[in-house]
């Protein structure tokens, strides 16, 4: 079945997809893999921390690129858990052309895209089991009745998609996130360090990627 809701976009230097609801690219073409092994992957110390039944979660699922690199590093003969939290999914031939700037991830992309195109929100990619629950995170997020062992917080800038950096949502985080556990993203937004420290998280701010001085992480206590 179709998602209720999917994401708006139109194309930058026709490679790069930009949402037109929030006026904020996916990511950047010259580096967006790779800055998601910083921010997210090493970001949260993985893949130091993996282990079979990890289980990372994600606030902004968009291309699905941060799963995929996760699906690269794990080779590990037990499977990991992945689950996103995602309001305004992408089409698959949106991902498809947005994934096709990056052929490191396409061995492993075409079982996902094939999963997505079919409508399936549950799907495996490498070893991570994945679960892509669709809809407003604040509310979503809070009918989750689990926990996270690493948060991939990679919703769209906080001034232009506020309502995904809001308390709640934040402290929703928090209580869904399991003791020694971490969050990672690349924002250092004072207001967004705050309130994730108010949720439980010792934050820190750390060398962000390429242009980016600054990102945060944290470790919930």
């Amino acid at each position: 079945m179709p998602d209720n809701q999917t994401a708006r976009i139109e194309w930058r230097d026709g490679a790069i997809p930009v949402s037109t609801q929030f006026d904020d690219p996916y990511f950047s073409i010259a580096s967006g893999l790779e800055e998601s092994r910083h921010v997210f992957l090493a970001g949260n110390d993985l893949p130091a921390r993996l282990r079979a039944g990890f289980h990372v979660a994600e606030l902004g699922f968009g291309t699905g690129l941060n799963m995929l690199a996760l699906a690269l590093m794990w080779e590990g003969p037990e499977p990991i858990r992945f689950t996103s939290f995602e309001a305004f999914p992408m089409t698959a031939a949106d991902i498809a052309t947005s994934l096709g700037a990056f052929p490191e991830v396409q061995p492993i992309a075409a079982s996902f895209l094939d999963a997505w195109a079919k409508g399936e929100r549950k799907f495996t990619v490498g070893h991570v089991t994945v679960e892509v629950i669709i809809g407003d995170a604040r509310e979503t997020l809070a009918a989750w009745g689990e926990q996270a062992d690493a948060w991939f917080l990679d919703g769209f800038s906080p001034q232009k998609n506020p309502e995904l950096w809001g308390d709640d949502l934040m402290q929703a985080v928090g209580q869904h996130t399991a003791t020694g556990g971490t969050f990672a993203t690349y924002t250092a937004a004072g207001h967004v360090r705050r309130k994730l420290t108010d949720a439980g998280f010792a934050v820190e701010r750390v060398t962000g990627y390429g242009r980016k001085r600054h990102m945060s992480r944290g470790t919930k206590t």
